[in-house]
């Protein structure tokens, strides 16, 4: 890591600070992320909605599945963004088989429950750590900081549930003030209804995958962001930052 190319000032935070500082990274790198991370999203999550026929509920399951994978996609923006730089797809391409390789099946089965995902996968994907060094620096970074990492997840689990709920329920709140009872109707009893089971699925996934594209940036954020305020405290980027920068 080049500390000295960083562009943000580091110092210890506490982990919700840093969890601050990392929204704050996705609403100045906007453009940059949903530049790159709309496309890989969209075009899994239009092969997701191919399978609504099959069950109602499977493109949900894949898009909540491949998260880990989306987030790849993401983390990489972020690294390049904390040393201000801004990313094109183009660049994404170079990189892509360091982007979307790599630790794929690792990612996809025992890690996918992970409760600190934000939080460690900076180790597996810009650190490269395999192995027994993975496992051992994994827990040098949660030492203390297991909590905060799970607290991270549980926040981003019931924000994305609040936002997905309310999203459906735009449909009940802007439907006509004799046909609101219908729509509730709708919800549980499609079969009874003109619109159908396959256009209440449709609702239901692109609801959550809105809910998704829009949010997943700021978790992949805030977690980065809390691993790089772990490395200041372990060891001392920020006191390397201010020599560097009074000796330059």
């Amino acid at each position: 890591m080049r500390v000295e190319g960083l562009a943000v000032v580091l110092r210890p935070r506490s982990q919700s600070e840093a969890c601050d500082l990392g929204l704050a990274m996705v609403r100045a790198q906007a453009a940059s992320v949903w530049r790159c991370f709309a496309p890989v999203f969209l075009a899994v999550a239009a092969l997701a909605l191919c399978t609504v026929d099959l069950r109602g509920w499977l493109p949900m399951l894949i898009i909540f599945w491949l998260k880990p994978w989306l987030d790849r996609t993401l983390l990489f923006v972020m690294s390049r963004a904390v040393f201000g730089q801004a990313t094109r797809w183009s660049d994404l391409w170079q990189a892509r088989r360091q982007v979307f390789g790599g630790q794929f099946l690792r990612t996809l089965l025992w890690r996918r429950f992970s409760p600190w995902r934000a939080y460690t996968q900076p180790v597996e994907q810009l650190e490269g750590q395999r192995g027994g060094a993975r496992r051992k620096r994994v827990s040098l970074m949660l030492n203390e900081n297991r909590g905060a990492a799970t607290g991270l997840q549980t926040a981003f689990v019931h924000a994305e549930a609040v936002l997905g709920y309310g999203l459906v329920a735009l449909l009940w709140w802007f439907a006509p003030e004799n046909r609101n009872a219908g729509v509730w109707d709708w919800f549980f009893h499609p079969g009874a209804h003109e619109a159908g089971e396959l256009a209440r699925d449709l609702v239901f996934s692109v609801s959550y995958m809105a809910v998704v594209l829009f949010l997943e940036p700021f978790y992949v954020a805030a977690g980065f962001a809390m691993y790089l305020n772990r490395r200041v405290a372990l060891e001392a980027w920020d006191i390397e930052q201010e020599f560097r920068r009074a000796f330059a």
